[in-house]
């Protein structure tokens, strides 16, 4: 059978084409490989702050991010340690004690649970972070950073929300 010059022609062409169906992946690799690398860097960005809508932080101009540590969150209802209750604020307004015993029980829970740093003299000493509403009452602030303090978490942080500067967005930390 005689091939016409035009089927000749495809046939050399799609000889010539055969193995070159592959795709090349290095180009891929290397836009995953910066991705990653971006995510990598950008990732102690993150804040680590529990979200809480029932909560309205009050406003500062403070400019250092949060830490990782404890979290006493103090909702209207009642107070959370890292998501857990642990009172209710109800029970704790009838109360003369200055310390707050189911907080310090958790605490000293947690501070079994986990190591804390020592300090030069030698005595214990942790992080902690407190979220409020800024409707709490100052005197329940009070007794829980007192609470806090007693059970050694000493180093005690208040959460805020980032007052935006002139010309900038707001940004909630």
């Amino acid at each position: 059978m005689k091939l016409s010059r035009r089927a000749k022609r495809m046939q050399r062409h799609h000889r010539r084409n055969r193995g070159r169906g592959a795709i090349n992946l290095v180009s891929l690799m290397d836009i995953f490989t910066i991705l990653v690398f971006f995510l990598l860097v950008n990732s102690s960005e993150v804040q680590i702050l529990p979200n809480a809508k029932a909560l309205q932080l009050p406003e500062s101009s403070a400019e250092q991010r949060a830490e990782e540590s404890l979290v006493v969150m103090l909702n209207r209802q009642e107070i959370l340690l890292q998501g857990h209750p642990v009172a209710q604020l109800a029970e704790l307004m009838e109360g003369d004690s200055e310390l707050i015993a189911p907080l310090a029980q958790a605490l000293a829970a947690r501070a079994a649970e986990q190591q804390t740093a020592t300090t030069a003299e030698g005595a214990a000493s942790g992080d902690i972070t407190i979220m409020a509403d800024k409707q709490t009452p100052y005197r329940l602030l009070k007794r829980v950073m007192l609470t806090c303090a007693e059970s050694r978490f000493g180093n005690i942080s208040l959460a805020v929300l980032r007052r935006p500067e002139v010309g900038e967005s707001e940004v909630a930390l």
